[in-house]
């Protein structure tokens, strides 16, 4: 519950601030910021992904913004509802990571390691949510469940 709410409320306070959206003001900071740590002899932000931000990130500031934002409420609300849990939770540790990489640590680690634990326990965390009947419908990648089962055909054939 504590992830979820933490994803959840940071999205959330990007989605009522205008300074993210899709206008990339916040993101484009918050890459500057990271770009400055990324210099002298023992850089916070390493240089492959100083490189990725500057060129990738910035130039795509409202993009990446508006991913971000919706992102972070997107996991929350999957983490909290129990759908696609695991999912979730790898998508969370995908943006921790990232967040981590650009130097930031304050709650990160935390978040990124609880959401290890969602990942590793998939099968069981969204037990209590929306998963315990969505996982068995659409089934898992090597056994479908019963919205991709072939129907088995009722008909009867009629022979002359």
């Amino acid at each position: 519950m504590y992830v979820g709410a933490e994803w959840l409320l940071a999205g959330w306070e990007k989605i009522i601030s205008p300074a993210w959206g899709t206008s990339g003001k916040a993101l484009a900071g918050f890459a500057a910021g990271a770009l400055a740590k990324s210099s002298g002899a023992n850089p916070a932000v390493q240089g492959w992904y100083a490189w990725f931000l500057q060129h990738i990130v910035l130039p795509n500031a409202g993009f990446f913004s508006f991913l971000v934002t919706w992102g972070e409420f997107a996991v929350g609300l999957g983490i909290l509802l129990g759908i696609l849990t695991g999912i979730a939770a790898g998508f969370g540790v995908l943006m921790n990571l990232n967040y981590l990489l650009a130097g930031t640590v304050s709650v990160n680690p935390i978040l990124g390691m609880l959401g290890l634990f969602l990942c590793f326990s998939w099968r069981v965390c969204g037990w209590i949510g929306f998963d315990r009947w969505l996982l068995p419908a659409l089934g898992l990648p090597w056994k479908p469940g019963t919205w991709f089962r072939p129907q088995e055909s009722t008909a009867t054939v009629r022979r002359p």
